[in-house]
């Protein structure tokens, strides 16, 4: 029998710091089976406009079906209309919410779902 690869748990939350199995980073990329840093310069992305789809992409090929975008502690960060269509047009749920209520969402997806998350710890 396959054993399902579930996305890692988010175990702790400070100001610039994201605790979840397997690393710690600042800001991260989650997704069926791990979790690495979510390193804005790879696609240009800053608070205005926002995610790109660039972001999201990388969390499409490993499989997810759902994706959690946090917007920061404050809100702060953007999503782009074009990620949020990249996502529709490839019938991916997407849910954005404000970091804290991003991790409790997300922590909840992980149990029965395929979830990736682009999680932010600051503003």
């Amino acid at each position: 029998m396959e054993r399902e690869v579930r996305s890692p748990r988010i175990t702790n939350l400070a100001w610039g710091r994201l605790e979840v199995e397997g690393g710690i980073f600042k800001d991260a990329k989650l997704f069926p089976g791990g979790a690495r840093a979510w390193d804005w310069n790879e696609t240009g992305t800053r608070h205005e406009p926002g995610i790109q789809p660039g972001d999201v992409e990388e969390l499409l090929e490993r499989g997810t079906t759902a994706v959690v975008l946090s917007k920061g502690f404050y809100g702060r960060l953007g999503v782009t209309p074009e990620a949020l269509q990249m996502l529709e047009d490839r019938g991916v749920a997407a849910h954005v919410r404000q970091t804290e209520e991003a991790i409790a969402l997300y922590n909840e997806l992980r149990e029965t779902q395929k979830v990736g998350a682009l999680i932010h710890s600051t503003c």
